[in-house]
């Protein structure tokens, strides 16, 4: 294909043994990159898109760590918690799950990223090229991420999130489902604690993953499974067409009740230091904030 893309076959070798093993796999899917990837060991990291700080540098440090483990990290290419480990996993292989064609990147502010997974991981979807992304294709997308996955973890997920949808399909898949407890004032972590109350394994560092699949074999059906119960209505597809954030907003959106650092602040919004510090000090004057020890903050 001019993209650099070719297709896979169900009945084909190169086809992923994990998918393949999943409830009514696709019957073609059509991939970009490095293929050795569709069967290593993998796991699914998912989450929020309006992802918090803390999410996010949570998130890094899961997919640096689970890659210096042996795992590939898949997800779905979206905005926060996905963005953020796949960044992570480049230099171990990452593979990006999209919900239209192959050549269609969404979100669009994601193509440098799209272009670096191309040439060090991999691009998968069902869908064929030129087909744009829609509300339906998000589910069967998240299906492909728990499918080609030992197990799923879910960073940060409001109740009505679609990283519950794709919890939800892990555990139809037998497969491991994980989630990183939060606080119960941010609802960011109502549906990541939601799932532990249902059974999920608890997870604060990536050993907690890698001892629960590192056990398993990948030649059998992988995991227990697990069920996780009412997820919510299956409208929480991950499609949105948000206008852009002002600076304030944008930095209101990392900040929740656990305190988080200047520094990391100015990283992750991709603000100066003198926008930062400014809006830091109005939403302080707002009452909307408090400061910590440390050069840290946190919403009250």
């Amino acid at each position: 294909h001019r993209l650099g893309a070719s297709f896979i076959a169900l009945g084909e070798e190169d086809y992923p043994f994990l998918l393949r093993q999943s409830d009514g796999p696709p019957p073609l899917i059509c991939v970009r990159g490095r293929r050795e990837l569709l069967n290593a060991r993998s796991a699914a990291i998912v989450g929020s898109r309006n992802a918090s700080a803390v999410g996010r540098k949570l998130t890094r440090t899961l997919a640096h760590d689970l890659g210096r483990a042996g795992y590939v990290t898949v997800s779905g290419l979206a905005r926060g918690i996905d963005t953020a480990a796949h960044e992570a996993s480049l230099e171990a292989g990452t593979i990006a799950v999209m919900a239209g064609g192959i050549d269609i990147i969404y979100p669009p502010e994601n193509a440098a990223l799209y272009q670096r997974i191309c040439e060090t991981g991999l691009v998968v979807t069902e869908m064929t090229p030129g087909v744009r992304p829609q509300a339906r294709h998000f589910p069967r997308r998240n299906r492909i991420i728990s499918g080609l996955s030992l197990g799923t973890v879910v960073v940060e997920a409001a109740l009505r999130s679609g990283s519950l949808i794709t919890a939800r399909l892990a555990g139809e898949q037998n497969r491991e489902v994980f989630a990183v407890p939060g606080s119960p004032l941010d609802p960011r972590a109502g549906g990541a604690n939601r799932l532990l109350r249902d059974g999920a394994h608890l997870v604060t560092c990536a050993d907690d993953i890698t001892c629960v699949l590192d056990g398993l074999d990948r030649q059998a059906m992988p995991g227990q499974g697990f069920f996780a119960g009412d997820s919510g209505d299956d409208d929480g597809f991950d499609f949105d067409e948000q206008p852009a954030m002002s600076a304030r907003q944008q930095l209101i959106s990392l900040l929740g009740p656990a305190p988080v650092h200047t520094d990391d602040l100015i990283r992750e919004s991709g603000l100066s230091a003198g926008e930062v510090n400014t809006i830091i000090m109005e939403l302080e004057l707002a009452g909307r904030i408090e400061r910590q020890s440390g050069q840290r903050i946190s919403l009250i």
